[in-house]
Protein backbone atom coordinates (compact mmCIF):
# COMPACT_ATOMS: atom_id res chain seq x y z
CA UNK A 1 0.00 0.00 0.00
CA UNK A 2 1.25 3.54 -0.75
CA UNK A 3 0.63 6.75 0.88
CA UNK A 4 -2.41 7.64 -1.21
CA UNK A 5 -4.05 4.41 -0.84
CA UNK A 6 -3.36 4.64 3.09
CA UNK A 7 -4.81 8.08 3.05
CA UNK A 8 -7.87 6.66 0.74
CA UNK A 9 -8.67 4.30 3.06
CA UNK A 10 -8.18 6.30 6.45
CA UNK A 11 -10.18 8.72 4.73
CA UNK A 12 -12.75 5.73 4.19
CA UNK A 13 -12.37 4.70 7.78
CA UNK A 14 -13.71 7.93 9.34
CA UNK A 15 -16.13 8.04 6.44
CA UNK A 16 -17.94 5.15 8.59
CA UNK A 17 -16.57 6.38 11.87
CA UNK A 18 -18.94 9.51 11.41
CA UNK A 19 -21.74 7.46 10.73
CA UNK A 20 -21.33 4.69 13.57
CA UNK A 21 -20.41 7.60 15.92
CA UNK A 22 -23.65 9.24 14.51
CA UNK A 23 -25.97 6.41 14.96
CA UNK A 24 -24.58 5.46 18.69
CA UNK A 25 -24.90 8.76 19.70
CA UNK A 26 -28.39 8.58 19.30
CA UNK A 27 -28.70 5.85 22.57
CA UNK A 28 -26.91 8.18 24.82
CA UNK A 29 -27.14 10.84 27.01
CA UNK A 30 -25.23 13.28 29.65
CA UNK A 31 -21.54 12.74 29.51
CA UNK A 32 -21.30 9.81 27.68
CA UNK A 33 -23.61 11.99 24.62
CA UNK A 34 -20.80 14.73 25.61
CA UNK A 35 -17.93 12.01 24.78
CA UNK A 36 -19.48 11.49 21.64
CA UNK A 37 -19.55 14.40 20.43
CA UNK A 38 -16.08 15.16 21.10
CA UNK A 39 -15.56 11.78 19.33
CA UNK A 40 -17.62 12.24 16.21
CA UNK A 41 -15.97 15.79 16.08
CA UNK A 42 -13.23 14.71 16.23
CA UNK A 43 -13.41 11.90 13.51
CA UNK A 44 -14.75 14.84 11.55
CA UNK A 45 -11.47 17.21 11.45
CA UNK A 46 -9.80 14.25 10.36
CA UNK A 47 -11.67 13.41 7.77
CA UNK A 48 -11.29 16.95 6.75
CA UNK A 49 -7.60 16.71 7.31
CA UNK A 50 -7.42 13.70 5.16
CA UNK A 51 -9.17 15.41 2.24
CA UNK A 52 -7.33 18.07 2.21
CA UNK A 53 -4.00 15.99 2.10
CA UNK A 54 -5.56 13.71 -0.76
CA UNK A 55 -6.82 17.33 -3.00
CA UNK A 56 -2.73 18.95 -1.78
CA UNK A 57 -1.38 15.48 -3.77
CA UNK A 58 -3.74 15.81 -6.94
CA UNK A 59 -6.32 13.17 -5.63
CA UNK A 60 -9.89 12.82 -5.60
CA UNK A 61 -10.99 11.79 -1.75
CA UNK A 62 -13.14 8.80 -1.59
CA UNK A 63 -17.05 9.87 -0.85
CA UNK A 64 -18.30 8.68 1.91
CA UNK A 65 -21.26 5.83 1.45
CA UNK A 66 -24.98 6.42 1.72
CA UNK A 67 -25.32 4.02 4.94
CA UNK A 68 -22.53 1.52 6.36
CA UNK A 69 -23.62 -1.81 7.98
CA UNK A 70 -22.49 -1.99 11.51
CA UNK A 71 -21.30 -5.11 13.40
CA UNK A 72 -24.25 -5.24 16.07
CA UNK A 73 -27.66 -3.69 16.49
CA UNK A 74 -27.71 -0.80 18.74
CA UNK A 75 -30.20 -0.54 20.84
CA UNK A 76 -29.17 1.49 24.04
CA UNK A 77 -26.18 2.69 26.24
CA UNK A 78 -24.29 -0.88 26.75
CA UNK A 79 -24.39 -1.28 22.64
CA UNK A 80 -23.99 2.42 21.34
CA UNK A 81 -21.01 2.16 23.73
CA UNK A 82 -19.84 -0.88 22.34
CA UNK A 83 -20.03 -0.11 19.17
CA UNK A 84 -17.80 3.36 19.56
CA UNK A 85 -14.91 1.38 20.86
CA UNK A 86 -14.95 -1.46 18.07
CA UNK A 87 -14.86 2.20 15.97
CA UNK A 88 -12.02 3.16 17.59
CA UNK A 89 -9.43 0.16 17.62
CA UNK A 90 -10.63 -0.38 13.73
CA UNK A 91 -10.11 3.31 12.89
CA UNK A 92 -6.65 3.03 14.53
CA UNK A 93 -5.36 -0.43 12.71
CA UNK A 94 -6.23 2.23 9.40
CA UNK A 95 -3.85 4.70 11.05
CA UNK A 96 -1.11 1.72 11.86
CA UNK A 97 -1.22 1.41 8.09
CA UNK A 98 -0.82 5.03 7.08
CA UNK A 99 2.22 5.38 9.50
CA UNK A 100 3.88 2.68 7.50
CA UNK A 101 2.39 3.99 3.98
CA UNK A 102 3.24 7.22 4.85
CA UNK A 103 5.96 8.91 2.94
CA UNK A 104 6.30 12.69 3.94
CA UNK A 105 7.23 13.38 7.57
CA UNK A 106 4.12 15.58 7.97
CA UNK A 107 1.52 12.62 6.76
CA UNK A 108 3.92 10.29 9.08
CA UNK A 109 3.31 12.95 12.28
CA UNK A 110 -0.57 12.90 11.78
CA UNK A 111 -1.09 9.44 11.57
CA UNK A 112 1.06 8.70 14.18
CA UNK A 113 -0.81 11.44 16.09
CA UNK A 114 -3.84 10.75 15.37
CA UNK A 115 -3.48 6.63 16.23
CA UNK A 116 -2.05 8.07 19.70
CA UNK A 117 -5.42 9.92 20.01
CA UNK A 118 -7.34 6.66 18.79
CA UNK A 119 -5.19 4.24 21.29
CA UNK A 120 -6.83 6.83 24.22
CA UNK A 121 -10.08 7.15 23.18
CA UNK A 122 -10.47 3.89 23.33
CA UNK A 123 -10.02 4.13 27.20
CA UNK A 124 -12.93 6.47 27.32
CA UNK A 125 -14.72 3.47 25.74
CA UNK A 126 -13.71 1.21 27.64
CA UNK A 127 -10.97 -0.86 26.14
CA UNK A 128 -8.30 -1.38 28.02
CA UNK A 129 -4.30 -0.25 27.57
CA UNK A 130 -2.52 -2.47 24.58
CA UNK A 131 0.86 -2.47 23.98
CA UNK A 132 1.02 -1.77 20.14
CA UNK A 133 -2.06 0.57 19.75
CA UNK A 134 -3.26 -0.31 16.12
CA UNK A 135 -2.09 -3.62 15.60
CA UNK A 136 -3.99 -5.85 14.27
CA UNK A 137 -4.09 -9.24 15.80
Amino acid sequence: MNQVEALQAALAGEHAAMYGVGVAGGKLSGARYRSATDTFESHRDNRDHLSALLVAAGETPVAAEPAYDLPRPVTNTATATALILVIERRIAAVYGDLVEAAEQPAVRAFAIETLVAYATSQLTWGGAPVAFPGATP
